[in-house]
C-alpha cells in the first residue's frame, strides 16, 4: 500500500516505510525529527515543473500529465521506488501544505496506473 503524509504531521505505526519525495529538504524540520527512511530527491519534479505548478488546483491536470512524463523519463528512480513498494506498505512524505495538490499524491497515482 502506498500513502501520502505531510512531513509535518507526526509519524505513525502505520506509515510503514516513509519516503521524502521533495528535491529540498523541508524547512524548520531537523533530520532526527522527520523520521525518514529514505530521502529520493531524484524522483521529485523538476525545479522548473514545481515553479510553474504553485500548488494551483487549476494546473493540477496539466501537472500530473508533465510530472509523469518526467517520471518516464527517469526511469532509474521509479525503480528505486518500487523496490521499496512492491516488498512493503509506504508512505510518501512531502512538505507541500496543499494536501491534494502536490507531487506526493501525483506520484501515488503514478504507481497505482502504471
Amino acid at each position: 500500500m502506498v500513502r501520502t503524509k505531510r512531513v509535518y504531521d507526526a509519524p505513525s505505526e502505520e506509515d510503514g516505510f516513509r519516503i521524502l519525495v521533495d528535491g529540498m529538504w523541508p524547512r524548520g524540520l531537523a533530520r532526527e525529527k522527520a523520521s525518514i527512511e529514505v530521502w529520493l530527491r531524484k524522483i521529485a519534479t523538476s525545479v522548473e515543473l514545481r515553479k510553474w505548478f504553485g500548488h494551483d488546483p487549476v494546473r493540477w491536470s496539466e501537472f500530473k500529465w508533465k510530472y509523469f512524463e518526467e517520471l518516464e523519463r527517469n526511469v532509474s528512480a521509479v525503480a528505486e521506488l518500487r523496490s521499496y513498494t512492491d516488498v512493503q506498505d509506504v508512505t510518501l512524505i512531502y512538505s507541500a501544505k496543499d494536501r491534494d495538490y502536490n507531487n506526493a499524491v501525483c506520484l501515488a497515482e503514478y504507481l497505482a496506473t502504471r
